[in-house]
């Protein structure tokens, strides 16, 4: 397989197929009794992947999804949810999965902004969703070879959106981001744009038939939708499917079922060692696990030498957004780094970094991300003025993040715009702080937001400890003192049972700003049970 540096866009983009459910053909074609997907352990191969499309195509269209209309999934992963995402694509719908750990009021505003024809909810994975299907009166029934698929109602006032036949124009994806205040935005992902991604990740990853890939994050997310669910089937890999993050399924799977390649948050990794902590074993099994990569937050330094040192390979960090894709950049297993790099660019991405006025900054400064290239969104849907807020006229996507580039080419992500904290003039990037903190051997986690006091902001950190551990705030803040200048110290710090997060393990920061400013800190256990 060629390296992903050695491809150049031109010719990625040449390779693509024009709908992202064309992706697995040359499989079926080829290979068709190679599994696709391992879920629950039972294989699905490529041929039979490809009927269960097929039929569950036909069963959308007599449920009344036609080209143009927004058909909603609300799933957990599963091979259901692959499956009726690509026959939405055969139908030159829109899919639009959502998480059933979403609230009544979050599926409900979705629904309602998307315009979706359809609703189907799959009950049969999880209590969440068989609540959401009973709370709407949806049918249980069969979509395809799949049962217990609650069908909602027919909006019969859905307008389909036209069809595009170039699929650098047609949306294939609707992802709603999560947002941090207000209500979510859906992003408008065309073909190209998951199909180009598609393709730089597999490359990147090296993926081939031999491979089996751990699918963890929710394929409601853009990383488990593009480059666990598409880059797998783009590339006639395996996808070991798994409805709900586990540890010590993660372990064994990775011990005794082959996995290969495994693609996580930070905290997937956190929680895998804090198992091995917590169960006493000597040293996870390995298995035949050749790539590990970590996305979605920062990576402190400690953790990752802690689950390099545990598996005897490189933890190959990577950065990208969901309106990207998400790929942007990523560090190569055949180079692997020390530090906190999260890789030179992929190929097709064009960047600048620019201060606050868009001038461009010098070389290895911090300034703002902007990016270009085939993986940039096609914009917010139904939100033109978010969308010219987000893309100018020439294109350049603001990511909203802080960034810098080194000599040797490679991003360093500082935080995000909206998270630089200034205390009394000078700038504190939460990261640093949270990995001073992380390094603490009783820390699980920890995450660093600013809280505005009289003209000036102070550093305020929530940390998680191993169970059992006794440390007190006090003794963190002392810990923290010794490693950071005075303006970076915590003025607060806060210890919690678990740190809300969100479903991809992702911590909600927005809420954590909410506690941070809440009455009664004392009482912080109380406000951890209610998030």
């Amino acid at each position: 397989m060629r390296s992903v540096d050695d491809i150049t866009a031109a010719e990625l983009l040449d390779e693509l197929p024009s709908r992202v459910h064309e992706v697995y053909a040359p499989f079926v074609r080829d290979i068709p009794d190679h599994p696709a997907f391992v879920e629950g352990g039972r294989s699905w191969t490529y041929r039979q992947f490809s009927d269960a499309v097929n039929a569950a195509a036909n069963d959308l269209a007599d449920l009344g999804i036609r080209p143009g209309d927004r058909v909603m999934i609300a799933s957990e992963n599963s091979v259901a949810l692959g499956a009726i995402l690509f026959a939405a694509s055969k139908l030159d719908a829109w899919g639009i999965a959502v998480n059933p750990r979403l609230s009544a009021r979050e599926i409900d505003q979705i629904g309602t902004h998307s315009g979706a024809r359809r609703v189907l909810i799959n009950a049969a994975v999880s209590k969440e969703a068989a609540d959401h299907a009973s709370r709407i009166g949806a049918k249980i029934s069969a979509v395809g070879p799949f049962g217990g698929i609650g069908i909602g109602p027919l909006n019969a006032d859905a307008q389909p959106e036209p069809v595009e036949r170039d699929g650098a124009r047609q949306v294939a994806g609707l992802l709603y981001t999560s947002g941090t205040t207000g209500a979510p935005k859906g992003v408008m992902l065309s073909h190209r744009n998951l199909l180009f991604t598609g393709r730089v990740s597999g490359l990147l990853r090296k993926n081939d038939p031999a491979d089996r890939i751990y699918g963890v994050l929710p394929m409601s997310h853009i990383v488990g939708y593009s480059i666990l669910l598409i880059a797998t089937l783009m590339h006639g890999s395996t996808l070991h499917v798994v409805a709900k993050a586990d540890p010590a399924a993660l372990a064994h799977a990775i011990a005794e079922e082959g996995i290969t390649s495994l693609f996580g948050v930070p905290a997937t990794y956190q929680r895998l060692l804090e198992y091995k902590a917590v169960k006493g074993i000597q040293r996870l099994d390995r298995g035949r696990l050749r790539l590990m990569s970590v996305a979605g937050a920062p990576l402190d330094l400690d953790l990752k030498k802690r689950i390099e040192d545990e598996f005897g390979i490189p933890l190959l960090n990577n950065y990208g957004i969901t309106e990207c894709s998400p790929g942007l950049s990523g560090v190569r297993s055949e180079q692997p780094v020390t530090d906190e790099s999260v890789g030179p660019f992929l190929p097709g991405i064009e960047h600048r970094i620019v201060d606050m006025q868009g001038n461009k900054v010098a070389a290895g400064e911090v300034g703002e991300l902007h990016v270009r290239g085939p993986n940039v969104m096609l914009g917010y849907y139904r939100a033109p003025e978010l969308t010219a807020a987000a893309i100018d006229h020439q294109g350049w996507f603001n990511t909203g993040d802080l960034a810098r580039v080194n000599g040797a080419g490679h991003l360093y992500i500082a935080g995000r715009t909206k998270e630089l904290i200034i205390r009394s003039g000078f700038n504190v990037y939460p990261a640093e702080v949270e990995a001073v903190l992380n390094s603490h051997d009783k820390v699980v986690q920890s995450a660093v937001v600013g809280r505005s006091v009289d003209g000036n902001e102070e550093v305020v950190a929530f940390v998680q400890l191993l169970p059992g551990a006794r440390v007190s705030a006090e003794d963190l803040k002392s810990y923290a003192a010794q490693q950071l200048a005075s303006y970076k110290r915590p003025t607060e710090v806060i210890v919690l049972e678990a740190l809300p997060s969100a479903s991809t393990g992702k911590i909600l920061k927005h809420k954590l700003r909410e506690m941070a400013v809440a009455p009664a800190v004392a009482t912080r256990s109380d406000v951890a049970a209610a998030v």
